[in-house]
């Protein structure tokens, strides 16, 4: 087993599986060591390995608490790796606490957020990229998020770095054989299939790195943050986009006065949309309030979408508006109400900046707005695209950093050949942080830590 993995866990963990509120059916977890005496105090048999069995769930004085289906998965061949029972009765809140109490009662802890998938991990049942990806497949809020945490469960992103990984090693063992030699002078031709090897491995690390890309922005959506002056039609346009009448929409100025949310997806990615307050300058203390709020939604967006009209054009307010944005924002500048004007729909670039002529009333130019947030997002369509992290693509980058390093030195008349190996472990662990063979014991805590409990 892998030093980071080794596990010294001998506890038993209980925790209800399904989720909160009164459903058919509810399901009790239990994961330990061996549990046919768990099983026997609470049911009165010993069930058969993975068939459901009916029975009595029993209280400590014989009640019966629910009758339902046990199922038993004996270790190793589990979801944890240890003895698994799960007891599925009705799902009524008070009956599952019911049944967990019971459970506590012969010896169980309530389980951790996220430590049944702990445990899978601990146990070499998953790496700690396909444990993640359970998370995300439970929190996917699109189908096209869905299938790409199904892919990443089921290893393919797993498999990818591996590949990677496995490259790295076979290069590092030839260097490190080159350098147990060191009389022995290093040939041109040893160089450039050197050279030719990183070349190879750093396109197929671009390659990794463009789907986790796309994978992260499936993973945690795009923040759109809508600002503008009063009565441009920011409010309009998050009812148009999100479908629903979400925003009050009135002729009076500072109608907005708090920002207000929408989720939406777009070819499968999830938007969130947010409406702000109208920046102006104002003495109402509620709307200054609205404004300072707006300000907070800005600075954590992904991208700020400005809305303006396009019969006055982009006046002195909205350039200044425009020069309290964050440098680093994308910036969209809608031109809103052309159809008062008599005007086509229409996209032009201006510097980093995309101007669109819309009519959210119409519609008109709408779907030119979707198409060029996803444009910004650098969204591709496709169905390769695995789940990714933050915490991957900052491992994917600081891997390219030390593989360029490398191949910097690999370039020099007279290469270091321990600097050139020293970036190329680097790498290798940087790398080898995304499935958890290589990672600070801290950050599982962190990671495991949001996950569900029950989970």
């Amino acid at each position: 087993m892998n030093s980071t993995r080794a596990s010294s866990i001998t506890d038993t963990i209980a925790a209800i599986a399904t989720a909160s509120g009164r459903g058919g059916v509810g399901i009790v977890r239990v994961s330990g060591g061996s549990l046919t005496a768990f099983s026997q105090a609470l049911t009165g048999r010993t069930p058969e390995p993975r068939h459901a069995t009916l029975a009595d769930f029993r209280a400590a004085d014989g009640a019966i608490i629910d009758r339902g289906l046990i199922l038993y998965f004996p270790a190793p061949a589990s979801f944890t790796g240890e003895d698994v029972l799960e007891f599925h009765g009705h799902g009524g809140p008070v009956v599952m606490n019911l049944l967990l109490s019971r459970c506590l009662e012969l010896g169980a802890r309530l389980a951790e957020p996220g430590e049944f998938t702990r445990r899978a991990f601990l146990n070499d049942k998953l790496d700690l990229a396909q444990a993640e990806a359970v998370a995300d497949l439970i929190d996917a809020a699109t189908a096209t998020a869905a299938r790409s945490a199904a892919r990443s469960l089921e290893g393919e992103f797993s498999g990818a770095v591996h590949a990677l990984v496995a490259e790295l090693i076979d290069l590092r063992m030839r260097v490190e054989a080159t350098l147990d030699f060191p009389e022995e002078e290093t040939d041109s031709l040893w160089v450039a299939d050197v050279v030719n090897r990183l070349d190879r491995l750093d396109a197929r690390l671009a390659a990794v790195r463009a789907r986790a890309r796309q994978g992260k922005l499936l993973q945690a959506g795009l923040h759109v943050v809508l600002i503008g002056q009063p009565n441009v039609g920011k409010s309009s346009l998050l009812n148009r986009l999100a479908g629903d009448d979400l925003a009050i929409v009135t002729s009076i100025p500072g109608t907005t006065r708090d920002a207000l949310k929408s989720a939406i997806q777009i070819e499968g990615v999830p938007l969130h949309i947010i409406d702000t307050a109208g920046l102006r300058e104002t003495g109402d203390e509620v709307e200054k309030i609205g404004i300072a709020r707006a300000w907070k939604a800005i600075a954590e967006a992904d991208i700020a979408l400005m809305l303006l009209d396009a019969r006055a054009g982009l006046t002195t307010a909205d350039r200044a508006i425009l020069e309290k944005l964050p440098p680093d924002i994308p910036r969209v500048i809608a031109r809103n109400k052309i159809d008062l004007m008599g005007e086509a729909p229409g996209k032009t670039l201006e510097g980093a900046d995309i101007t669109l002529s819309i009519s959210v009333k119409s519609g008109a130019g709408l779907d030119l707005l979707r198409q060029s947030l996803l444009e910004i997002a650098g969204w591709q369509a496709g169905e390769d695209v695995f789940i990714a992290r933050e915490r991957h693509l900052q491992a994917l980058k600081t891997g390219a950093r030390h593989l360029a390093s490398a191949r910097r030195e690999a370039g020099t008349p007279c290469p270091a050949l321990e600097l050139f190996a020293e970036n190329l472990r680097l790498a290798q662990n940087a790398l080898a942080e995304i499935t958890g063979e290589f990672l600070p014991d801290d950050l599982l805590g962190v990671i495991f830590s949001r996950f569900c409990i029950g989970k």
